[in-house]
């Protein structure tokens, strides 16, 4: 592969994948929704608490990505996969060695559960969508049918730039965030002024602080299993080492910064402006029997809220402009969605490159384009798997498909996540260069918040009942099947690299020792 990306082209495809522009679109109904188990009780009031809570569990595992792609700057396009066999090659002890395959294949086939369902969770969004746009502009709705073909043509056009490398996906990274970045401020700064000028209209929030405190944990911390949901992908450059010109500086500095910039500036000045603005002022419905829902409650029950509330802000304060406002943001959000699936297939397809050269994965998946110096293969197999969870989640009369494929997607990150982390503690062990808060006390805080997220998501998910543990039922069947093929794919191939799945391994100075 050729080195081409510099620190501003690693981070730019970091930030493309923490899209807020796009997020807040997506998730704030689910947002608004969501209630303690068993009750009516909202925990909407904790949105952003919820989201600076995620945001430190999401800096405390870049923190560890970080370190060991400094410590590891020859991983190429392994990331976590690389980084789980190389802390454990490092050790002179055989009992470490030894377990070395086990770690980077478990680490390497979970993250699939993530690489290779959030591209088809970002295609089934924007086919959603783009199917608000229609109804909008027409008064008309799509069914299952033509959405489908909006998946197709989306999965598709992502995977032609990817297709043809990525430094044409980092010029089209930097346009759309641009373009999300300048849209989310002015949006923000149009919601405050509206409260501003119609302070008595009614909201959620009585005052600025009131959005920012915390109110009750236990919603902050259901609250943050949405919100981290918008934070994923910052890691995934790691993926990008082959074509980073100084891997061993920039990849670092670039999964902060798109997090920094991305979550801990962008999601937070669109968050706190949303949530000041939200109430009976802005999103309100009057049904058929004459009951008034408002505020949060509306929001939960509306496909695009944040579209809603752009509606109501532009015909009051803006002179009537309300439907052409929401149209524009929501364009926006459109573009920013193909952003992400982009910055998806790039950095994903790259971690089952790394598997496939190492024997790990097929071998059409190892394909390298002589050209554009791309995994085609692997890219194009990805579009046609995207393309497919796209149809499947973009279900206009049920929310479920694409709640299932999702919770499984999460599921595969909170695992590799915590898994990275630990694997950053036994990196450092023996390094000379250890820190004991940074290389023990950072990412063991990370890998206990992971489990603690990952049980909280799936108590939510069950203790909810009905579709929502009916849906979390499903996709933990898909975690464990992907698991069951995993293991049988190693046993059916036990020589893949001539080694067993457990032996006493060589030491990483002793491999290079060895003569080809």
């Amino acid at each position: 592969m050729k080195r081409t990306l510099t620190l501003t082209g690693i981070t730019v495809n970091a930030m493309a994948l923490i899209a807020p522009g796009a997020f807040l679109w997506t998730t704030f109904q689910l947002q608004s929704a969501q209630a303690q188990p068993g009750t009516t009780t909202s925990t909407a009031q904790e949105m952003l608490p919820g989201l600076i809570f995620a945001l430190v569990l999401a800096l405390l595992t870049a923190y560890s990505y970080s370190e060991l792609a400094r410590a590891y700057p020859d991983a190429g396009t392994g990331s976590s996969y690389y980084f789980a066999e190389a802390a454990l090659l490092e050790k002179e002890s055989p009992g470490h060695r030894k377990y070395a395959r086990v770690a980077k294949l478990s680490v390497g086939w979970i993250s699939h559960l993530y690489y290779w369902m959030y591209p088809g969770i970002m295609i089934a969004f924007t086919g959603t969508l783009f199917g608000y746009i229609y109804t909008t502009l027409t008064g008309n709705t799509l069914g299952w049918a033509p959405l489908a073909g909006v998946c197709v043509v989306f999965a598709a056009l992502s995977g032609f730039i990817a297709f043809r490398g990525v430094s044409g996906s980092t010029m089209t990274s930097i346009v759309i965030n641009v373009i999300q970045i300048v849209t989310l401020v002015a949006v923000s700064i149009i919601f405050v002024l509206y409260r501003m000028k119609n302070p008595d209209v009614g909201y959620e929030a009585d005052t600025a602080v009131s959005v920012i405190v915390p109110h009750q944990f236990i919603n902050v911390l259901f609250q943050s299993t949405i919100a981290i949901l918008l934070l994923v992908g910052f890691e995934s450059v790691t993926a990008l080492g082959a074509e980073a010109k100084r891997p061993e500086k920039d990849i670092k500095r670039g999964v902060l910064l798109s997090l920094i910039i991305q979550g801990g500036i962008c999601y937070m000045i669109e968050y706190f402006a949303a949530n000041f603005a939200v109430g009976a002022g802005t999103i309100t419905s009057t049904a058929a029997d004459g009951t008034v829902t408002s505020g949060y409650a509306q929001a939960g029950l509306d496909s695009a809220p944040i579209g809603t509330m752009l509606h109501t802000v532009g015909d009051n304060m803006l002179g009537g402009t309300g439907k052409t406002l929401s149209l524009i943001v929501a364009a926006t959000v459109l573009i920013a969605l193909i952003g992400t699936t982009l910055a998806c297939l790039n950095t994903g397809v790259r971690v089952t490159y790394a598997m496939s050269k190492d024997g790990e994965m097929p071998a059409i998946l190892g394909l390298l384009h002589g050209k554009f110096a791309t995994p085609h293969g692997g890219v194009w197999i990805l579009t046609a798997v995207s393309a497919a969870l796209g149809i499947y989640g973009v279900n206009p009369d049920s929310v479920d498909n694409v709640t299932q494929i999702t919770v499984a997607s999460n599921t595969g990150t909170f695992l590799v996540y915590g898994f990275s982390c630990v694997i950053a503690i036994v990196a450092f062990a023996h390094r000379h260069d250890k820190h004991v808060v940074k290389h023990y006390v950072v990412p063991a805080i990370g890998a206990l918040m992971n489990v603690v997220m990952l049980f909280a998501v799936v108590y939510l998910a069950f203790a909810s009942g009905g579709a929502t543990a009916h849906d979390a039922i499903i996709s933990l069947l898909i975690v464990g099947v992907w698991i069951v093929i995993g293991v049988v794919w190693v046993v059916a191939n036990p020589k893949m690299r001539g080694t067993k799945l457990l032996d006493k391994g060589t030491t990483q100075k002793e491999q290079v020792a060895v003569p080809a």
